[in-house]
């Protein structure tokens, strides 16, 4: 969400509006009404200027869009057109944010993240990418640009969206500029940001070097159990090597925390907007073959994990042209032409994320003599510099200075010598910077690789739309309707030296640590219908240590990965949607059994503890919404992490301490079998405690603090009343006295970080969820028809419209709804239908 808008400021300027225009006691009507100024025409006719023949629209049960037109020009402009009417505020915002334009929009408290953004260079990056994009693609950019554009010709103000009734008090003189082919390219860099690298990781790793020793960290944050875990290609093609790193790197890493601290507030107040850069934003997909399958036929399953939001980030919609090959249906980005998830008439396609390590933070030797000027292999280099106007809605316009090294742009001013020097021990610069090589600063087209899969009519066809997917690198799962299935890893991941493994700064002056290129795209991971039947993905290792090249370290743990694969083998009989349905609901904790056995053996000493203890007796591990054992299990995790490590992490540095995601789980997985480990010694007491005396504290305050929220009885306790989830709207939630116009829940949930059904939740701060499942697929390659999905929230943006949240509880409840296909189902479940015409 945003942060930091002058919130005193705006509370008065609205209260006064409000009461002005409206009297307080009617100030929800006055909402209201004025949202519903916005609510689209769904039904009728509508002339437009720019079609070429008449387009066909009707909105299916949710208000799912199914567009008929006879070209590809006549279609995307629809989609355009249809997109803007129900999310053109979401698609206004997104293109401020991905050009680093948030001031021009909200003013200038959010100047520093504009300048982060424009340092980092994404809107320069999307117009190379769009000067160099396939010409069929600009052309689909441009006719969805001329439908948007001509949406936005018959409204203005608040007949667009509610928002902009508020946004006069931020922007008086705000009027949305006509959408172009770089708004929809500067996109795919935010998700990029949020999907691809691992900066922050690097500097994270730096910070805990100045705390614990490398080999506490390596018990801290494992590497990944490829010994009981999945891969995702269990049959890699390739064999060979591995990686060190030197302790100089180490060394440097923690000499250079004054600027790389700086750095990281600056990426936070940009995950802040975007969503990134929590621990375990992933997805699962997987495909199951016709040897497995009801009908004979594979199927392909599929939920990505993305942070909460209002609206959702999806749109679904259904592209249908009659006078051409583009058929598909699935979910769209607000903003973009074409589905970047579904299915077209012979394939079916889903994503996870990859996750590969693509981001190398370098220390600069920076001239002292002349600060434009960075050492490489003993010569000073001129920088690329350039400069970047910033327009501040409110204010005067900012100029910024952007230098760029050979291995990315400077993310730092120059800091002098005394910053670090003392403490590092080591040969250093006497002036520095950090620069961010990415290969998301590198040109590369997403969006063509997308286009390319809406179009794919066999693996062949898949695989050569995938070489185009540079970034963000996603677990590509596949299967047509000649039965078969398929799995591609694609993406830009560098090669990089012996020595250099990419988990720490590393100096930029001496050229010893440069990438040697990218891994070759026929030599990164796939497979075609390998002899299990299933291929599953779920953000966990993709190959084993025998892969030649390093693609991550820090990988998911697998908890996902295993549950599924454990539910596909031992599956009751041949596996349908129905039984797909229930393993997206799936919400088992598959490190609880070890956790609780221990607690199980632990004495307590205390009758009501004991009590309590045994609800856990027939606990199946499932993390249901109406489940006791689940609840009290949570807050046992909760402060199990605590009185383990609290004395541990440094008390004045809050941002390395765990949240108990990934990282925790599988430590405390291994760390059970150790009682006498010093992990559990409290250093803060006089004596020395064992796992079970750990055991035991956390148990006792987690009864505790279960009796406070839910009261003595368990049978009055539940999961789900402390798992739960609000929508909240970007940008309107900062505001008291109208996010309810807007945010939505709270929502009861169930599940947990390492379930199938992922729904996570800072173990430190709340049980509240703040990432999940932003979707779920089901593809039925035998029916199409038969295919499911859903989205959280619902597909319109207009607060008070039926379709504004009309999703959330059959998501919560892992309910969908059809994914239509066929035109005569589309027609017969129609509430409306609206004539484009030129």
């Amino acid at each position: 969400m945003l942060k930091k808008i002058g919130i005193a400021l705006l509370i008065l300027l609205l209260i006064l509006v409000v009461l002005l225009a409206a009297g307080a006691a009617y100030a929800p009507k006055w909402t209201r009404d004025t949202a519903e100024k916005s609510f689209p025409q769904v039904d009728g006719e509508i002339r437009l200027a720019g079609l070429d023949a008449p387009v066909e629209v009707y909105r299916t049960e949710y208000g799912v869009p199914h567009i008929y037109a006879a070209s590809q020009h006549d279609l995307f402009f629809a989609q355009g057109y249809v997109t803007a009417q129900d999310r053109f505020w979401q698609m206004d915002f997104w293109r401020h944010q991905g050009a680093g334009r948030l001031s021009e929009l909200l003013g200038k408290n959010l100047l520093d993240t504009d300048k982060f953004i424009r340092t980092l260079g994404w809107e320069r990056i999307a117009q190379e990418e769009l000067d160099n994009a396939d010409p069929e693609l600009v052309a689909a950019m441009e006719a969805y640009a001329e439908g948007v554009n001509a949406y936005l010709a018959e409204r203005s103000g608040a007949e667009i969206a509610l928002e902009y009734a508020f946004l006069p008090l931020l922007n008086p003189d705000y009027q949305p500029a006509p959408w172009t082919p770089l708004n929809t390219m500067t996109w795919a860099k935010a998700m990029s940001w949020d999907l691809g690298g691992n900066m922050q990781q690097e500097i994270f790793l730096a910070t805990l070097l100045k705390y614990f020793t490398q080999e506490q960290i390596d018990e801290l944050y494992p590497s990944y159990p490829f010994d009981d875990r999945p891969v995702i290609v269990p049959h890699p093609h390739l064999t060979s090597g591995t990686a060190a790193d030197p302790q100089f790197i180490s060394d440097l890493a923690v000499a250079a925390l004054p600027a790389l601290e700086g750095v990281a507030e600056q990426a936070d107040a940009l995950n802040a907007l975007t969503g990134g850069g929590f621990e375990g934003i992933g997805s699962n997909n997987w495909a199951i073959s016709g040897e497995r399958t009801a009908s004979g036929l594979p199927m392909v399953a599929n939920d990505m994990h993305l942070a909460a939001q209002m609206p959702s980030i999806w749109y679904e919609v259904g592209l249908h042209c009659t006078g051409c090959d583009f058929d598909v249906v699935g979910v769209a980005f607000a903003g973009a032409p074409g589905i970047i998830v579904g299915h077209n008439n012979r394939i079916a396609w889903a994503f996870t994320n990859v996750g590969p390590d693509v981001q190398d933070i370098y220390i600069e030797k920076i001239n002292p003599q002349n600060p434009n000027q960075y050492e490489f292999r003993g010569e000073w280099v001129e920088m690329q510099t350039l400069t970047e106007r910033i327009n501040v809605a409110g204010g005067d316009p900012v100029e910024l200075p952007v230098r760029i090294t050979r291995h990315g742009p400077l993310i730092t001013d120059v800091f002098g010598l005394e910053d670090f020097r003392d403490e590092a021990g080591i040969d250093i610069p006497e002036n520095y910077a950090i620069a961010l090589r990415w290969t998301a600063l590198e040109p590369s087209c997403a969006f063509c690789a997308i286009f390319g899969f809406n179009t794919a009519q066999n693996w062949d066809d898949f695989r050569l739309a995938a070489t185009k997917f540079a970034v963000p690198a996603q677990n590509l799962v596949y299967a047509d309707v000649d039965g078969n299935i398929g799995y591609q890893m694609p993406g830009k991941v560098p090669i990089r030296v012996e020595g250099h493994n990419g988990l720490l700064p590393v100096p930029g002056w001496t050229g010893e640590y440069e990438w040697q290129g990218y891994i070759p795209f026929e030599e990164l991971p796939y497979a075609f219908n390998p002899p299990e039947g299933y291929i599953v993905s779920a953000n966990n290792a993709v190959v084993g240590p025998e892969y030649p090249y390093f693609i991550n370290y820090y990988w998911s743990y697998g908890e996902r990965a295993a549950r599924i694969r454990e539910m596909i083998e031992n599956a009751p009989g041949p596996i349908d949607a129905d039984y797909i349905q229930k393993m997206h609901g799936d919400s088992k904790d598959i490190n609880a059994p070890g956790i609780v056995a221990v607690l199980q053996s632990v004495p307590l000493d205390d009758p009501d503890l004991e009590r309590y203890r045994a609800i856990f007796d027939n606990w199946d591990y499932q993390m249901g919404m109406d489940s006791a054992p689940a609840a009290l299990y949570a807050i046992f995790w909760k402060h199990l992490n605590a009185a383990t490590l609290a004395d541990d992490y440094p008390a004045d540095n809050d941002d390395v301490r765990p949240e108990g995601g990934y990282a925790p789980q599988e430590f405390f997985r291994h760390l059970v079998e150790q009682p006498d480990s010093p992990w559990w010694d409290d250093q803060t007491t006089p004596q020395v405690e064992t796992r079970d005396d750990i055991f035991a504290q956390a148990f006792a305050d987690a009864v505790k603090e279960m009796r406070g929220l839910g009261g003595d009885d368990p049978a009055s306790w539940a999961w789900g009343d402390l798992h739960t989830l609000t929508f909240e709207h970007q940008v309107m939630t900062n505001f008291p006295f109208i996010k309810n116009a807007f945010n939505r829940g709270p929502f009861r949930l169930a599940g947990t970080s390492i379930s199938v059904n992922a729904t996570a939740w800072r173990v430190a701060n709340s049980y509240e969820t703040y990432w999940i499942p932003s979707m779920r697929m089901i593809a039925d390659l035998s029916d199409w028809q038969a295919s499911r999905l859903i989205h959280p929230t619902g597909q319109s943006g207009h607060p008070y419209h039926p379709h504004y949240i009309d999703m959330a509880d059959p998501w919560r409840l892992i309910q969908y709804h059809p994914m239509h296909w066929e035109r005569d189902a589309i027609e017969a479940s129609a509430e409306a239908h609206l004539r484009l015409i030129p």
